[in-house]
């Protein structure tokens, strides 16, 4: 590698000159005059409240995943046990013995997001620090052994027959492939993504990160498809046809009051997916939502800004049809308080999973 790789694969070149990792202030501050005039159409700054009406603050800040699970059918999401604070480390691990769940599992604080305190959990020891450690009230899942994930963007207009997919992203989890040679750091070195992650894998694996894998020997180092953990966000649009859209609709039909979002899925393949077979949904988000098709590395920032804008006026559409029908849009008071209370939540978060 020469000087001027060197320089490039430096954390500071890397976020300057790709623009997926710039901060969301960055991106986001430049096209807040259109939100703004979409508030001013609505007459109300929290609009946005209105538009998945079961869900708290239409899923835009501090919604509560164990309440989101609650309005989807059973059988579309892995078994999951909600474990409020204060809890004993030996009730979880006798009450997840209990429901016969089988390991790994998932640990996931009940809010929050960028992949935050999300831990896969190989074994009762592992499930008993967790929930020693735990500074949130979090749930616990069976871990999806399908391999893929895929995040799709869903809307139906209140009093649509039928919805729409405006978009769907293949995540690659970060992982690397040994040659026999070099140490795991040294293949992580070779990809400005995942060097990016290191000071966190240094934390996850510590002198781990200097085993060196056989040729050909695929270790996954991070099994979740969140952008802000490493994935590889790849647009796969193209593949929606009138078939995907039938089964996705059916689904999202069924999630009580859920109009507008992203559905992050494991599946098995995409021909099972498409026929709604073979699939666990693993979040649901809500107005908060951002069309993560949009982080393909092929799409530029003003891509990004166009969908952006695209979805902000989807659901300007979906909440000022649901105030028409009577849901309410969050006070003045209410909605200030709701990013007060975030705010304090993101500070204390950063503190306790930096």
């Amino acid at each position: 590698m020469n000087w001027s790789q060197r320089i490039l694969h430096r954390p500071f070149f890397i976020k300057l000159l790709n623009w997926e990792y710039w901060s969301f202030n960055t991106v986001y501050v430049p096209i807040l005059p259109v939100w703004f005039l979409l508030c001013a159409r609505a007459r109300s700054f929290f609009f946005f409240s209105a538009s998945n009406p079961t869900i708290d603050y239409g899923g835009f800040l501090m919604e509560s995943k164990k309440a989101i699970y609650d309005i989807i059918p059973e059988e579309y999401y892995p078994k999951t046990i909600y474990f409020p604070l204060p809890c004993s480390p030996e009730a979880v691990v006798e009450e997840v013995k209990q429901r016969g769940f089988n390991y790994p599992l998932i640990g996931k604080p009940d809010v929050g997001g960028r992949g935050r305190g999300v831990k896969k959990l190989a074994n009762e020891n592992e499930l008993r620090v967790y929930a020693a450690s735990s500074p949130l009230d979090f749930l616990v899942q069976e871990y999806v052994p399908f391999a893929r994930e895929v995040g799709i963007f869903y809307y139906r207009y209140p009093g649509s027959e039928m919805g729409h997919v405006t978009g769907v992203v293949q995540k690659e989890f970060l992982g690397v492939i040994g040659d026999g040679r070099s140490t795991i750091r040294q293949l992580l070195l070779l990809d400005k993504r995942f060097i990016l992650q290191l000071p966190v894998l240094e934390r996850m694996y510590g002198e781990g990160l200097e085993a060196i894998l056989p040729n050909g020997e695929k270790k996954e180092l991070v099994p979740y498809g969140n952008h802000a953990r490493g994935a590889k966000f790849l647009d796969d649009s193209h593949l929606v046809d009138a078939t995907f859209v039938r089964t996705i609709d059916g689904i999202c039909k069924r999630i009580d009051g859920f109009y507008y979002g992203r559905l992050d899925i494991r599946y098995k393949d995409w021909t099972s997916l498409r026929e709604g077979r073979d699939f666990s949904i693993i979040e649901l988000n809500g107005a908060g939502s951002e069309p993560t098709h949009m982080y393909d590395p092929k799409h530029s920032l003003f891509f990004a800004w166009k969908e952006i804008i695209r979805h902000w006026f989807i659901l300007f559409r979906v909440s000022r049809l649901n105030h028409k029908k009577g849901v309410p849009y969050l006070t003045f008071m209410e909605g200030r308080k709701m990013f007060r209370d975030n705010t304090e939540f993101e500070r204390k978060v950063a503190q306790m999973y930096p």
